[in-house]
């Protein structure tokens, strides 16, 4: 394992942090409860505060992971090849017609 621990096999070319969409989702529901849902008043703390900067912090993660996904599989394909490209053998077996 050279540079990094990994969860598949080398060579699958999946690094150690597949949860990033969830974590970031985690955080926005997180921060949206505290935000929204939870009425404590303390001195020490604002609480609605803490949940607006989770909010912010998980819709940037989303953002960011996102992107990385999209730059890992390198953009939408633009490729028109057939999933099952001819035969390139003269062959022409008969039980394919019909």
């Amino acid at each position: 394992m050279k540079g990094g621990t990994r969860l598949a096999p080398e060579g699958a070319g999946i690094l150690a942090c597949p949860v990033t969409i969830a974590t970031a989702i985690f955080l926005i529901a997180v921060g949206a409860i505290l935000r929204y849902a939870i009425n404590v008043n303390t001195d020490v703390i604002n609480i609605q505060t803490v949940g607006l900067i989770l909010m912010i912090a998980g819709g940037a993660g989303l953002a960011l992971s996102l992107l990385y996904e999209l730059v890992q599989q390198g953009g939408p394909s633009t490729d028109d090849r057939d999933d099952y490209p001819q035969r390139r053998s003269g062959y022409d077996d008969p039980t394919r017609r019909l």
